[in-house]
């Protein structure tokens, strides 16, 4: 989709449509904080992007219209999106909220040749939400995916089979997958500026880089032989996230936001009747840089102590007292849980207390003390 959530601001408000809309707002107002979400085209020209601090899009773009991000909405809209791919092919591999990989060699038949089928996904989706969508054509992921940030907004890009080499090769080496900005650095050192140069250097670049650029050149030339995954609507991790109104280097208070969110995601995973066997942190200073540290447990929990217990410890490995602008606690390697757990949490008849007693009455009504206003608590619970 096109500059998805500003799109969505500009359908939904005619007075904002032609205007620089920048997504990602302090809905409590002012430029001070947050981070852009999404820019539409109209602001992209002043070089404001997506991940870019409020303060700097402001800086770049004054006379912008800045808006807070309505997940709700956007995600009403994705469901939508997806519901007309899903007329056109049952394998439809969503990857983000507003972009999808579908498999579309057995739709011929019913929507005809490749560029005609585009056209008309591209026509249904218009139809259905008054939203554009760019389509990339190819025989491959990397080359559809490639193509379709060729020609936004609103692009078609075809890749006929046999022509993938020839279309990737004088596209800045950015844009293959695995190419971010410290490899990239790496790639313009030793005179690498395109992905045809990949393939052309690929001898010296493996003296220089090791046996790893022999999948990236692979890549290179379009070689990419990965399936289309059809999503059934089951998570594959689940998180939480809390931005201070003001930084922060108050350790205890650091640590409070750390407990109230694994309790928090521990209970979304129990809800969902599963356990996890990752937990990651994300930690962002007051400067925008922004760390991800994870840790895999010898075995899955849905104890919001447990995760804790290892986020405590990550958090404790980044941290040097610089002042903290976000954290983040994510769990993952989700599954139904353990076969045979012969050591089973000792906190969790607590937490299906606390569920029970906070489904009924609310998630106020029961709350760890060291939660409440000046609680205290010394030590990292002990599993």
């Amino acid at each position: 989709m096109d500059a998805f959530y500003a799109s969505i601001e500009q359908r939904d408000r005619p007075e904002l449509r032609g205007k620089p809309v920048i997504v990602g707002a302090d809905p409590r107002g002012g430029h001070g904080r947050g981070v852009v979400s999404t820019a539409s085209y109209e602001a992209r020209r002043f070089g404001v992007g997506s991940a870019m601090p409020i303060s700097e899009a402001y800086r770049r773009c004054p006379d912008g219209i800045y808006v807070p991000v309505d997940m709700k909405k956007y995600a009403e809209v994705s469901d939508e999106v997806m519901a007309v791919l899903g007329g056109f092919t049952d394998l439809v591999e969503p990857i983000s909220i507003d972009e999808a990989f579908l498999d579309v060699t057995g739709s011929g038949r019913m929507h005809g040749p490749p560029e005609t089928l585009a056209r008309a996904l591209k026509q249904a989706i218009r139809d259905k939400t008054a939203l554009t969508a760019s389509v990339g054509v190819a025989t491959s992921k990397l080359v559809a995916k490639i193509a379709s940030d060729m020609r936004k907004p609103d692009g078609l890009v075809l890749v006929p089979p046999g022509e993938e080499a020839a279309f990737l090769a004088p596209l800045p080496v950015r844009r293959l997958w695995g190419v971010g900005p410290k490899t990239e650095e790496r790639f313009l050192a030793l005179g690498v500026r395109t992905i045809g140069d990949i393939v052309t250097h690929q001898e010296r670049l493996r003296k220089k880089l090791g046996d790893g650029i022999d999948d990236m050149a692979r890549l290179a030339r379009g070689e990419d032989d990965r399936d289309v995954h059809p999503e059934h609507g089951e998570a594959k991790s689940m998180g939480q996230e809390h931005t201070y109104g003001e930084d922060t280097a108050d350790v205890k208070r650091l640590r409070r936001t750390l407990l109230g969110l694994c309790d928090a995601v521990a209970r979304r995973v129990r809800q969902h009747g599963v356990r996890a066997r990752t937990v990651t942190l994300k930690y962002r200073t007051e400067g925008f840089e922004t760390f991800t540290r994870a840790e895999t447990l010898p075995r899955s929990t849905d104890s919001g102590d447990a995760m804790f217990e290892v986020a405590w410890r990550l958090f404790e490995g980044i941290h040097r007292g610089r002042k903290v602008r976000l954290l983040g606690i994510y769990a993952s390697g989700l599954a139904a849980g353990d076969q045979l757990d012969m050591f089973p949490d000792e906190t969790r008849p607590a937490d299906r207390v606390r569920d029970t007693v906070t489904e009924k009455f609310g998630r106020s009504a029961l709350t760890r003390a060291s939660l409440l206003p000046g609680g205290r608590k010394k030590n990292p619970p002990q599993s």
